[in-house]
């Protein structure tokens, strides 16, 4: 499969003419001085997305057609970085994790890759510089770390660059061979690629052809779910000519209804998404440029004016025409463009050169084109304030402004994604978790999903079963190729014996068909413990009893119809006649299966152990409603709260690690899995030797203790108190029934505000009382006075909506973390 596009190139009528790209530049204002313009010295790029599956195919036939010599990717290194510097230093000089990580953490994350030096984090940020003039430890760390920062790392296959040549390529630049984790050669051993030793940089340099073949995995996930979707309708919806105005994808979207859905799976995506609702294609594109460091400011400014159109005003009236379709908000690099045609008589050329000039921060070449847009401005008519302010914004632009085109691209791709996931879901759910089934967290998390669609999850089956997931009737059945310790090769050999001679009757009869040379002893056992075998009508227990018996018998019976050998169980069939029984055939002999019972608490932690989660039980399904009375939150909603904020949580321990600090302390790595999410919980210090005992996988519990968002991105829960749940029968029934909910009049929240709260407040407050709708009221306290909202103003208590009302400009205390009835 090819995307649509994706860059510039989208910009280009050309491309679009000969379906190179599948977006229309007139209909999405694209221009193509954005693509190509005289003044460029470089070759531009034309950048395509291809399926995974697919790219290295494209990558063959290229090789193929001008030669394997002449064909190679490119390596790319990477280097140190104050954060990675900082630890690696710690470690040599043999300092403990927690000193080294404390420090790494006093460093900011990398902003879209991007770090600062360590001069520079010292200048600006005060708690790191504290340590480093009053802590000898930090100091040593940061001055060996400095020495370290800039300096190559590791080197990898670039992900997407391939260089063509017209000549052997070691003609012009060192070659080697790098090793590809991802493919194996035919005889097993590790497969390798041919890999420039010079990076993208000099590679360009010399003059050598760049081209990008990026591999999108959304695009395989497209392909698949439309495999499915024709294998159980027959008819396969063809994805260059879906209507754009689907009202259930945009419904769906404007839910926040987006796990699965490119570009927009985040969690803030999601919030985004709920804030916007979006209605049109437009705002889809909005939401890919807008949903970037800088530009997320901007998010209810969009999501404000999109509600209330009446209340925008453009600075000059010829802005109109350029950002109406963004709500007034300079959005795209080619609105920029656009203005200074418009505005200050650029030429197209122009104008890119003004785009490259302020999106790279060239001060030299921006002094002059500013006086050229001023002074075109003014030939134009513009008052002087408005020339004044366009040129801050186009200069604040610089950081966040977005490639329309490649937004355009990507929300198209995106809208495909959520059309098949709002129209097919089953279909659709299924391709996606076939597409993640070699990531080990991504499975149980999609699975968990489908649960929350109403989508019924089947266990894997040798009678039905193929490679990947499939769906039908509005199930999903698991793919074999997701169950552990069954390879690509047993799945083959299971599919061929099924065709051979039907569904499998009984563990003997699997045994005896399928090839015990690709299906082993392991493989087999998999799949009886995570289920594959119950259709046969045997218990996994009596299954697993007479494995060792079936496996043998299984062997011998293939062994001898190799050699042309009958048994003597052939003596009045087939085998009389000197020829061997067919498996799966009439002389096959039945033999018992002891009836055995299955524990269900066993044939839970068998599906864990072989397909990575509880399928046909869940140790938390049973007690989930009382669960919820004893936490404040869901483990979902843990990264919406406060950094250091104390919460109780409840869920399945998933995953432990134990391991000992270099001081010789032990210290506990767990994963804490309530259905909703996961979350890395730390338990050490004083708390270890008062709750590690309590914690085992698979154990339910709830655990007290404090939220750690230090590493950007991630959210951890550093635990204080441990308890093993176990509610007793009269607790689930009352969980299960649950009291009457209290009447709406009596569920407020109370704002207290400062008593100069900005004039733009009750704005924004509109914009969370839109996206968390509800049952309680706000009350505003204002010194000695308390303002009821009214109505109109009725907010959900959900720990997401107190963090949004707490993070209001003006607000000096929060609403409180349990409000059902107003009170603490």
């Amino acid at each position: 499969a090819v995307g649509p596009g994706r860059g510039s190139a989208a910009g280009s009528i050309v491309s679009y003419a000969l379906r190179i790209t599948d977006v229309d530049p007139l209909a999405n204002g694209l221009l193509f001085e954005r693509f190509l313009n005289p003044e460029r010295v470089s070759m531009p790029d034309i950048d395509i997305d291809f399926s995974v599956k697919g790219r290295d195919r494209v990558i063959r036939y290229v090789a193929d057609k001008y030669g394997q010599d002449s064909v190679a990717q490119i390596v790319t290194f990477g280097r140190m970085l104050p954060r990675a510097a900082a630890r690696d230093a710690a470690r040599v000089l043999g300092f403990d994790y927690g000193t080294g990580d404390r420090l790494a953490k006093l460093i900011p994350e990398p902003v879209m890759g991007r770090s600062l030096s360590f001069e520079k984090y010292l200048a600006e940020e005060p708690e790191l510089r504290r340590a480093y003039e009053s802590d000898p430890e930090a100091r040593q760390i940061v001055d060996v770390a400095r020495g370290l920062e800039g300096t190559v790392r590791n080197s990898s296959i670039h992900a997407a660059a391939v260089v063509i040549a017209d000549r052997p390529l070691t003609d012009l630049v060192p070659l080697q061979l790098a090793e590809d984790r991802g493919i194996a050669a035919e005889d097993g051993a590790r497969g390798h690629k041919t890999v420039t030793q010079y990076p993208m940089g000099p590679i360009e340099e010399i003059g050598l052809l760049k081209m990008d073949f990026l591999g999108l995995r959304n695009l395989d996930v497209i392909e698949s779910a439309l495999d499915i979707i024709e294998r159980s309708s027959g008819a396969r919806p063809d994805m260059a000519r879906l209507p754009l105005e689907d009202a259930k994808t945009y419904a769906m979207l404007a839910r926040g209804d987006s796990v699965g859905v490119f570009q927009f799976e985040s969690d803030g995506m999601r919030e985004a998404l709920r804030k916007v609702r979006p209605t049109e294609l437009e705002d889809l594109v909005a939401l890919v440029a807008l949903y970037r460091p800088g530009a997320m400011r901007h998010i209810d400014t969009y999501a404000r004016n999109k509600r209330e159109p009446e209340r925008i005003t453009y600075l000059d009236e010829r802005l109109r025409a350029i950002t109406e379709s963004t709500y007034s908000v300079i959005l795209y690099q080619e609105q920029s463009m656009q203005i200074a045609k418009e505005i200050a008589g650029f030429s197209g050329p122009e104008a890119d050169d003004l785009r490259k000039a302020i999106g790279k921060k060239l001060r030299d070449k921006m002094a002059g084109l500013r006086e050229r847009f001023f002074e075109g401005a003014r030939a134009t008519g513009t008052a002087e304030s408005v020339i004044r302010d366009l040129w801050a914004q186009n200069e604040a632009a610089a950081d966040y402004s977005f490639n329309r085109a490649h937004a355009a691209c990507y929300a198209l791709i995106a809208y495909r994604t959520a059309w098949l996931k709002a129209n097919h879901p089953a279909e659709y759910m299924a391709a996606l978790i076939s597409s993640v089934m070699q990531t080990k967290d991504k499975v149980p998390f999609f699975v968990s999903r489908c649960e929350e669609m109403a989508i019924e999850v089947l266990p894997p089956d040798v009678n039905e079963s193929g490679h990947d997931f499939v769906a039908g009737e509005g199930c999903i059945r698991f793919g074999l190729d997701a169950v552990k310790n069954v390879g690509s090769a047993a799945v083959d050999a299971v599919i061929a014996a099924r065709e051979e001679g039907g569904p499998f009757r009984s563990i003997w009869d699997f045994c005896e068909r399928a090839d015990s040379r690709a299906v082993n002893r392991k493989a087999i056992e998999s799949l009886v413990r995570c289920g594959a075998l119950d259709s046969t009508g045997a218990s996994r227990s009596g299954m697993l009893e007479v494995l060792a018996q079936a496996q043998g018998a299984g062997q011998q019976a293939q062994q001898d119809a190799q050699l042309g050998q009958g048994s003597i169980f052939d003596l009045d069939g087939a085998g009389a006649a000197g020829g061997p029984a067919t498996a799966g055939s009439a002389q096959s002999v039945v033999r018992p299966v002891p009836a055995l019972p299955d524990d269900r608490k066993e044939r839970g932690a068998m599906e864990k152990e072989t397909l990575g989660l509880f399928l046909s039980s869940h140790p938390l399904k049973e007690v989930r409603p009382a669960l919820r009375v004893r936490v404040d939150c869901s483990i979902a909603e843990l990264e919406r709260k406060r950094d250091g904020e104390w919460v109780t949580v409840g869920g399945v321990i998933a995953e432990c690690k134990r391991i000992r600090t270099k001081r010789g302390d032990p210290m506990m790595f767990a994963t804490l899995d309530d259905l909703e999410g996961q979350v890395e919980m730390l338990v050490f210090n004083s708390a270890y030797a008062s709750n590690a005992d309590k914690v085992e996988v698979d154990r339910v519990v709830l655990v007290r203790g404090r939220v750690d968002h230090k590493e950007a991105g991630e959210t951890k829960l550093v635990a204080q108190e441990v308890e093993i749940f176990e509610p007793t029968p009269e607790e689930l029934e009352r969980a299960r029934t649950g009291p009457a909910p209290s009447a709406p009049e009596d569920r407020y929240f109370t704002l207290r505000l400062d008593a100069d709260v900005a004039d733009g407040f009750l704005d924004e407050l509109r914009d969370v009382v839109a996206t968390f709708p509800g049952d309680h009221e706000l009350r505003l306290e204002i010194g000695p006075r308390t303002l009821a909202l009214g109505p109109d103003y009725r907010v959900a208590a959900t720990s997401a909506c107190r963090a949004d009302l707490a993070a209001l400009v003006g607000v000096a205390a929060p609403p409180p973390g349990q409000a059902a009835d107003g009170s603490e």
